[in-house]
């Protein structure tokens, strides 16, 4: 399959040219609101069964990434932001699975969004949702640019490093191998989203010797029993983990094995969206905390 790539360079490029003129027009014509609570801050927002978390960076730039499965990330979002503000900077689509990219068409319908990011995939032939949110993407004049493994997003002294998929893991038959492995970093913390990846994505990362410290974890695949093993996770050495899940899913996420693997591998404190509702993470002095949807 022929897919558009940009090389390192021309990713960063194309990234800060779109990005930094659709901003600025916004910006001017529309003056959002500055954002109230507390930056730099990653937010996983609560969406049922399937994955959405929002950054926001300590000069107000938002970065989106999936938005779970339907239109329930509205009001998750709305929480967070508040009913006016409608605009994220930067949205990242980690590969082209539902529960990932379903709510996204509902966003495009309340929201403006600077540029959209992807991995160059598409969903399961057949599923219609797929090229109808393409389509809506191009509608509305977003660019849609393909990241992979060593490319980079510099947002001032912040910057996100795409970990995966290499060009194996790209191409692979298995979607949950190709999601987008996004290390985020600021002064005031380090997150990494780990999308659908299982132990073979995340072993590779590691026999590699990536950099996968974070004070941050997003659990891959809503605490699957098949990823997050106790190499990754003492790689990663977490101070706080998130497992974003459905309360009642049929999958029987998360798995007790991968919870006690957590408990056994470090010390982080863990967090559930099916129990805990949205989850807010910032860094007040040395402390990391945390706030809740739910009590």
């Amino acid at each position: 399959m022929n897919r558009p790539r940009f090389d390192r360079t021309s990713a960063m490029l194309v990234f800060a040219l779109a990005v930094a003129d659709i901003l600025f027009w916004y910006r001017i014509v529309f003056v959002p609101p500055t954002y109230a609570g507390p930056v730099p801050s990653a937010n996983f927002l609560d969406v049922g069964q399937g994955d959405s978390e929002l950054v926001i960076f300590q000069d107000g730039t938002k970065v989106m990434t999936d938005a779970g499965p339907d239109g329930s990330v509205l009001a998750s979002l709305e929480n967070v932001l508040g009913a006016n503000d409608r605009y994220i900077d930067l949205a990242v689509i980690t590969h082209p699975q539902s529960d990932h990219y379903g709510g996204f068409a509902s966003i495009l319908d309340h929201y403006r969004i600077g540029a959209f990011i992807y991995n160059g995939r598409s969903d399961d032939p057949g599923v219609k949702t797929w090229p109808a949110l393409l389509a809506k993407i191009k509608e509305d004049h977003i660019p849609l640019i393909t990241l992979g493994k060593g490319d980079k997003i510099l947002i001032g002294t912040n910057k996100i490093d795409i970990l995966s998929p290499d060009a194996n893991f790209a191409e692979s038959g298995e979607l949950n191998d190709t999601g987008l492995v996004e290390r985020i970093e600021t002064p005031q913390f380090t997150a990494l989203l780990t999308a659908d990846t299982g132990f073979d994505v995340q072993d590779a990362l590691v026999a590699a010797g990536v950099d996968l410290r974070a004070d941050i974890l997003k659990v891959a695949h809503h605490g699957s029993k098949f990823s997050t093993d106790d190499g990754f996770l003492k790689a990663v050495d977490p101070k706080v983990a998130v497992v974003e899940v459905g309360a009642k899913n049929t999958f029987g996420h998360p798995a007790p094995e991968t919870l006690a693997r957590i408990a056994a591998s470090t010390g982080a404190a863990v967090f559930r969206t099916d129990r805990n509702g949205t989850v807010r993470i910032w860094r007040d002095g040395n402390v990391l905390k945390v706030a809740t949807g739910k009590q």
